[in-house]
């Protein structure tokens, strides 16, 4: 046999072997470049594919995952308001309740070491869990998902290319949605073309931005970096004041301390990102401003020298940074240049059901 019809034989035998064994076919998913964004952290357990991602695409906006086949994750986290659920101030889950807190909007997870508003999740996977068991929210036990996505065809096919298994279980339904998530990234604002020398600021805009890094004026450096890092976050969790609140066990929402059992974090909530802030009002963990003037004025006016404050809320003992209504309007330029339009009308992280998958091709 000569050499070449050797290498074809092997080459079929691989072939073979790789399909008898289910080895995986599923191709690493290409990230942009994002020069101006601090290293992205990959996962080990779960490196996203393009066949991963799309996927969990479909998993996302599928109301499969719901008791009665009603509610997707998309249902609250739509893409046109940055996968948040605005204007809403409070989710209604599938029992008609309304949620505790504001649903927070989804760009950028890869990034963040922790989710939800307390905090309570470690890892994407993790939090995915949640949602779809909970009462209030899809109510749908994790056995019952796991034989709904067996029972289909489409995604057994699905399954079986992006990870080469031919059963599936909750573990792998979080991986295909967290995968999907981890491509969420939202770069293309105004903001990050004036980093990358695309555009430049008006003069309001500029001025807005000094103003928010400015410790005697706006002083939002400390929770919101926009000068080094890109996210619009520490990634922390804090209090900004919100509420006349002196003792550590009147907070009616204790926000992180009721994850660490630590009186002092009693009150303290995640820092959200300020990115997308014009697509996703209304803004804090309640949800208690309706527009972005409101909050600026609050910061301005409105801080309590709250118990558990942050010690970072330098004005907090006069209420606030007392800014001039220039000033708030110049700040409000600024956030504005946040938003990414792009990112909330991007095809490929839109319905897959009822537009064209180019994730696939």
């Amino acid at each position: 046999m000569r050499k070449s019809s050797q290498v074809v034989v092997l080459l079929f035998l691989f072939v073979c072997i790789a399909a008898f064994t289910g080895e995986q076919t599923a191709r690493p998913y290409t990230f942009p470049v994002l020069k101006f964004f601090p290293k992205m952290p990959v996962s080990e357990t779960n490196p996203v594919t393009i066949e991963g991602a799309t996927l969990g695409r479909y998993l996302f906006y599928d109301s499969i995952l719901s008791a009665h086949y009603t509610f997707s994750c998309a249902s609250c986290h739509k893409q046109e308001y940055a996968f948040s659920d605005a204007p809403n101030r409070y989710s209604i889950g599938i029992t008609g309740e309304f949620q505790s807190r504001n649903t927070m909007p989804l760009f950028n997870l890869a990034w963040y070491p922790s989710f939800f508003w307390d905090g309570k999740a470690k890892t994407i996977e993790e939090q995915i869990f949640h949602p779809v068991r909970a009462g209030n929210e899809m109510q749908l036990n994790w056995k019952e998902a796991e034989k709904r996505i067996n029972a289909s065809n489409f995604y057994r096919d699905k399954f079986y290319t992006a990870f080469g298994n031919e059963k599936i279980d909750s573990v792998l339904i979080t991986k295909a949605i967290a995968q999907f998530l981890r491509t969420l990234i939202s770069y293309n604002s105004k903001y990050d073309k004036v980093l990358r020398g695309e555009a430049t600021f008006t003069q309001d805009e500029k001025d807005g931005f000094v103003l928010m890094n400015d410790m005697t004026k706006g002083d939002c450096l400390h929770c919101h970096t926009t000068d080094a890092n890109a996210l619009g976050t520490t990634l922390k969790f804090s209090n900004n004041g919100l509420d006349k609140i002196y003792s550590a066990d009147d907070y009616t929402d204790k926000g992180r301390g009721v994850i660490t059992g630590n009186k002092k974090e009693n009150g303290l909530f995640k820092i959200p990102s300020l990115r997308n802030v014009a697509f996703t009002a209304p803004y804090m963990h309640d949800g208690r401003f309706g527009s972005l003037e409101e909050v600026v004025d609050f910061y301005s006016e409105g801080v309590n020298a709250c118990t558990n404050i942050d010690s970072k809320m330098g004005f907090a003992h006069q209420h606030g940074n007392k800014l001039s209504c220039e000033e708030q309007e110049k700040i409000i330029a600024f956030l504005l240049t946040l938003s990414d339009s792009v990112f909330t009308s991007e095809q490929d992280f839109g319905n897959p059901f009822i537009r064209n998958d180019r994730l696939t091709e």
